[in-house]
């Protein structure tokens, strides 16, 4: 099992920005891909980016595409999500998710609240 730290969530204006991490541990060596989802109120969890662990390729939703950018540090075991130029509408408590593939995600953090203000 592949264990998952979120932070770096929190309260800041529409256009602001805000950098979550996530930091693995556990059996590292099995994951694939990192990925990063949110879930706003009254909404399904919907997919936001992933990143390939070894290659580093990188997907991301519609909505976050020119705004948000994932990376990744090997030796920390810690993927990243720099969000740019925030919206109301990206308000949601987003999660961390680790899998053996980019269309498996297994294990799950325990999610960071992200409000953006109007």
């Amino acid at each position: 099992q592949v264990q998952l730290v979120e932070s770096g969530g929190g309260l800041v204006q529409a256009g602001g920005s805000l950098r979550l991490a996530c930091a693995a541990s556990g059996r590292t060596w099995s994951t694939y891909a990192m990925g990063w989802f949110r879930r706003a109120p009254e909404k399904e969890r919907e997919f936001v980016a992933d990143i390939t662990w070894s290659l580093g390729s990188s997907r991301y939703a519609d909505s976050v595409k020119g705004r948000f950018t994932i990376s990744r540090d090997n030796a920390k075991n810690t993927v990243y999500l720099q969000m740019n130029s925030l919206k109301p509408e990206d308000t949601a408590v987003y999660y961390c998710a680790a899998g053996p593939s980019t269309a498996q995600y297994t294990s799950w953090g325990q999610g960071t609240q992200v409000t953006v203000s109007s």
